[in-house]
């Protein structure tokens, strides 16, 4: 009598069971979600950004808040949309590189009402928290300094949007990045500097730092104080292990900003045209 050869049951490390025959085996934890040359072109081209960002706003600040016309913000509203999406583009190709998709690197989902009102509960007490932080970090750093607050007065009258149309792009902006910002920050540097150093905080600190680097016109205190923003929703995204509340955070955080400097634009509290 002969017996057919059985096939042969592994062992899955991940979930400390054995593993069913014929089923390939997860995948590694430490998998690098993209080639290093491709996170290596994206934080490169941030940074680049960043660096012609702070160029162009030496310029607008040495020119005054009036050589900025209300359509040239609206063409660099546009602007930074377009390249915000072609990053996530490239994001997209990466992660296809590596066999990954851009919702495995946003996580979480919403099966009932409550799950999401859970998170939009979340994401609300988080931004009050972190607001309250960043305000008191401001004052360490000498954010309320006249000099630094003329100097952020100029730079908020360049920014802020002077017409209707110019609020509904820059409202348009905030969405796009924070859904966006998310994903490349939170969702795909985090993880890719924590496999690449072996270290999930490690992977938090860096991607926070490039957060913050790639913010160059506002200058280097302020930088400072968005890497320590980009820390916490770092932290957020690690607790909740999805993107959800942070995107939520970062669309209406970057959205209220607008519109703060929208009004006080109109209120004859920022420089105006």
């Amino acid at each position: 009598m002969t017996t057919e050869p059985q096939p042969m049951t592994g062992f899955n490390p991940v979930a400390g069971q054995p593993q069913p025959p014929d089923q390939p085996a997860p995948p590694s934890p430490k998998q690098l979600l993209a080639p290093i040359w491709h996170t290596v072109v994206i934080v490169v081209v941030l940074l680049a950004n960043s660096l012609g960002s702070a160029w162009l706003s030496s310029l607008g600040m040495r020119a005054g808040s009036g050589a900025v016309t209300e359509k040239a913000r609206i063409l660099q509203y546009a602007a930074t949309i377009a390249l915000e999406l072609l990053l996530l583009g490239f994001v997209w190709i990466g992660l296809r590189l590596k066999q990954g998709k851009i919702r495995d690197l946003i996580g979480g989902r919403w099966n009932t009402p409550e799950s999401f009102l859970l998170d939009v509960a979340i994401a609300f007490v988080f931004w009050v928290v972190a607001y309250g932080i960043l305000i008191g970090l401001g004052f360490a750093l000498g954010l309320a300094k006249p000099a630094q607050m003329d100097s952020a007065k100029k730079l908020a009258g360049m920014l802020a949007p002077h017409t209707l149309g110019g609020l509904g792009l820059f409202v348009l902006l905030s969405i796009t990045a924070g859904f966006v910002e998310e994903i490349i920050f939170r969702g795909y540097l985090q993880r890719q500097f924590a496999v690449l150093s072996g270290n999930i905080y490690i992977g938090l600190i860096g991607s926070a730092l490039v957060f913050g680097a790639g913010h160059g016109y506002e200058g280097i205190r302020r930088m400072i104080l968005i890497s320590v923003f980009g820390a916490m929703f770092g932290c957020l995204a690690l607790w909740r292990k999805s993107l959800r509340p942070g995107m939520m955070t970062h669309a209406w955080h970057d959205s209220f900003q607008g519109i703060f400097l929208f009004v006080a634009t109109r209120m004859g509290l920022l420089p105006s045209n």
